[in-house]
């Protein structure tokens, strides 16, 4: 009765009570939120999101059929920060995920991204191609005078060559922009699909186009909670009504086969304005569904299970 309360559940990322820095999986918590433009609170996220992943443990993934947790997956807890300090933050985040094989990141606010960005690139010398579900460009110069604000991180990204713009597509995108902003993005190359495309052609008919548009070479994940309705993650700092229904969520990244996934995050869940956990949940599934989707391509029969979603 001494121990920690975890509903019989150890308090790693779906019970997981591997610490090894050296796996080849690493899930680790980036509690960092002072980059935010409207509600902060999401340096609780990553509690919140391995508390929540305790509904993932009993059984396998009903399509892959692969049993995350058994998967060789580590949790070594949750990143140093610089109190206070967005630019030393940032570059603690790099240094420390620097090593790390593939990384799987619980945020913490979408700036970590721009860290994890940069540690990748360093590492394998070149732009990688980026699948961004987010209800915002985050292309935006600055932040209400902020340079390293959340809402900027891509606009870094592409000018520092971390990714390439021709191989990027932003999947959500409804919240209001600056012409200016869009047109920045846009002329670029990247693509920016609009939720409405979802409801309308389906996952299917856009997981197609991601998969064109990133091609070969590696490529980053990285979902920002707030793409989803807010009818379906309330527990975030800036909410936008027309998102996508969880469900979309779930069918597009079950969708994401053959692309070189080499890293993950899910970002801005804030939990102090999430309702019964529901936000919390949506972001350990859409890890939980990134681990099954990694380790269904890393399977003997990889191609066949990918030919047959």
């Amino acid at each position: 009765m001494g121990l920690v309360p975890t509903f019989a559940t150890p308090p790693g990322f779906l019970g997981v009570t591997r610490a090894d820095r050296a796996a080849p999986i690493v899930i680790a918590g980036i509690p960092l939120d002072i980059g935010t433009t409207n509600r902060a609170g999401a340096r609780f996220g990553p509690r919140a999101i391995r508390d929540a992943s305790r509904m993932l443990v009993d059984g396998a993934h009903p399509v892959w059929w692969v049993d995350p947790p058994s998967m060789p997956l580590a949790d070594i807890g949750d990143f140093a920060i610089a109190l206070g300090d967005i630019a030393a933050s940032l570059a603690l985040i790099e240094a420390q995920a620097a090593d790390l094989a593939h990384l799987i990141a619980l945020g913490g606010e979408h700036g970590i991204t721009l860290a994890l960005l940069r540690a990748l690139h360093r590492r394998l010398g070149r732009p990688l191609g980026l699948v961004h579900v987010d209800a915002h460009v985050d292309t935006w110069p600055d932040n209400f005078g902020q340079a390293l604000g959340h809402g900027s991180v891509f606009f870094h990204a592409i000018n520092e060559g971390l990714v390439d713009p021709r191989r990027m597509v932003q999947i959500g995108i409804r919240s209001p922009v600056q012409a200016e902003v869009w047109d920045w993005t846009v002329g670029k190359g990247v693509t920016i699909i609009a939720p409405e495309e979802i409801h309308l052609a389906g996952p299917h008919v856009i997981a197609s186009r991601a998969r064109h548009i990133v091609g070969g070479g590696p490529a980053y994940l990285s979902f920002d909670i707030d793409a989803l309705d807010p009818a379906f993650a309330p527990g975030t700092g800036t909410p936008e009504i027309g998102g996508l229904a969880s469900w979309q969520a779930q069918a597009l990244l079950r969708r994401l086969g053959g692309i070189d996934f080499v890293g993950m995050d899910v970002v801005e869940v804030a939990p102090a304005y999430d309702v019964a956990e529901i936000t919390a949940l949506a972001a350990a599934t859409m890890v939980w569904e990134y681990l099954a989707l990694i380790g269904a391509a890393a399977a003997p029969d990889a191609e066949e299970r990918r030919v047959s979603r």
